[in-house]
């Protein structure tokens, strides 16, 4: 049995956290074609690998921490740090694969990128966008301390229809 990997993190023992590998691709373009979690991010159904491959090397400039249980990585948040007058800034965006959804790998992820941009990056605002419709996601970034900043209308198209999102933020007091 290999050791450990000291930059993994969580809080349970059965989810593991850590930094985003090219292997894990596959994995996270399964999980994204996923009904929920297409539903539930700006991402479109039927992307194929190669498509997430390219997307992933073209925005390098982001961190990528993914959720792994039993080996497979069932899902991914990532963080962008904004520039000039907003580095104290980050952006984020999760998703779980649907069959993962309400186990805990979502908290996992967005409690270790909490950590990373509170105790490493010195990020002052956290801040992100979810669907107005998606109460289980919204319960969560509230339990972590986000709070809605403002209804964004029409933000989205999503399944024939435009639909809304909610702007939240977390600031580190």
């Amino acid at each position: 049995m290999d050791p450990p990997d000291p930059r993994a993190r969580s809080a349970r023992p059965d989810i593991l956290v850590r930094a985003m590998e090219p292997a894990d691709v596959a994995d996270l373009t399964e999980a994204w074609n996923q009904p929920d979690a297409y539903a539930g991010t700006l991402q479109l159904p039927y992307t194929s690998v190669d498509a997430r491959q390219t997307r992933f090397a073209a925005n390098a400039d982001s961190t990528r921490l993914v959720g792994v249980v039993d080996g497979k990585a069932v899902g991914m948040i990532f963080l962008v740090r904004e520039q000039a007058r907003r580095a104290h800034v980050g952006s984020i965006g999760m998703a779980v694969h649907d069959a993962y959804a309400g186990r805990g790998v979502g908290a996992a992820l967005l409690d270790a990128v909490i950590d990373l941009a509170d105790n490493w990056l010195q990020l002052k605002r956290l801040e992100l966008s979810v669907y107005s419709d998606n109460a289980r996601a919204i319960a969560l970034y509230e339990r972590f301390g986000f709070e809605r900043e403002g209804l964004m209308r029409a933000y989205a198209w999503r399944n024939g229809r435009h639909v809304d999102a909610i702007a939240m933020a977390r600031l580190r007091l």
